[in-house]
């Protein structure tokens, strides 16, 4: 799955040690897309290289198309669901829907 949006803000990043005793680094952002509803996100980078080129080519503000998939966990029988983020890359602006565009003209109505 693939969504373009704005980054809000990039959360603190969390490192922590595996039962299995292996150091392991995530970090998650929040992105916001322009749609009307459903238009906020939060995703995670899980793994040192990904944490550290994420923080070393992105910034809050910058627009940019994240491809992720949906994860769901179980734990004492409840479920958790994560958006996890394994490719993001600088938004090309010629993709990406103005939001001056989104009013409606009166020359272009469907009636």
């Amino acid at each position: 799955m693939d969504i373009t949006g704005t980054i809000e803000k990039i959360l603190p990043t969390q490192t922590g040690t595996s039962a299995a005793g292996k150091e392991w680094k995530k970090l998650s952002f929040t992105l916001r897309t322009t749609e009307e509803y459903n238009n906020f996100y939060c995703f995670d980078v899980f793994g040192d290289e990904k944490v550290d080129n994420f923080l070393k080519y992105n910034k809050e503000g910058q627009q940019v198309k994240v491809d992720f998939n949906v994860k769901c966990n179980e734990w004492k029988d409840k479920y958790f669901v994560s958006l996890d983020a394994w490719k993001i890359f600088k938004a090309e602006s010629a993709n990406l829907p103005d939001p001056k565009d989104e009013a409606p003209d009166s020359d272009n109505l469907p009636f």
